[in-house]
């Protein structure tokens, strides 16, 4: 095995790490980035041991969570593009963006301080989200649903705003209907 190269999980291993950060996620989401990561050992049905193996640091763990976090919202794009009319999956996977955003939010203080640090939480992230976007948004103009003069750059700038001004879980409804706005003006007209 080449130097610095990790050898693979095996499969109880890759269950446990995925409880942990599912867990983690639940967890921080209720209790804050304060919460014990004893209480996340427990929520996910594993010991201190392996979470501390998986994740030497609350920081590591912070990371971990907010790269998965974007890694499933991407994996969702092209399901969705297979599974529903592309206008439907594109308003859904915006959906799965707030529900994203707002897991986030609760991280951003920790997500920072590892950026102070140098290490870079948020890597490749945005261009993660730019090309599950273009997914989306190639299917819907495939299907003619909406415009092709907005990419999807474009449309990312509105959901970051979007996600500025109403991340917070008691103005979901305020952006729902951000979104609904938004993706109006992206609907082709006759």
């Amino acid at each position: 095995m080449a130097e610095g190269a990790q050898r693979p999980l095996r499969a109880d291993a890759r269950r446990n790490r995925e409880k942990v950060l599912q867990a983690a996620v639940r967890v921080f989401a209720t209790e804050g980035l304060d919460a014990h990561l004893e209480r996340i050992a427990r929520e996910a049905g594993v010991g201190s041991a392996t979470l501390y193996r998986n994740f030497p640091t609350r920081e590591a763990l912070v990371e971990a969570v907010y790269r998965n976090e974007v890694a499933q919202l991407c994996e969702a794009a092209p399901t969705l593009v297979a599974t529903e009319p592309p206008l439907e999956a594109l308003r859904t996977w915006t959906r799965l963006f707030l529900d994203y955003v707002t897991t986030k939010y609760g991280m951003i203080d920790a997500l920072r301080a590892i950026a102070a640090t140098g290490n870079d939480p948020y890597g490749h992230s945005r261009e993660m989200i730019r090309g599950a976007l273009s997914t989306l948004m190639d299917a819907c103009a495939a299907a003619g649903a909406i415009r092709t003069d907005i990419s999807p750059t474009d449309l990312g700038a509105a959901l970051e705003g979007i996600a500025l001004t109403s991340a917070r879980p008691e103005q979901r409804q305020q952006a729902e209907r951000l979104l609904d706005l938004t993706l109006d003006g992206l609907k082709t007209r006759s």
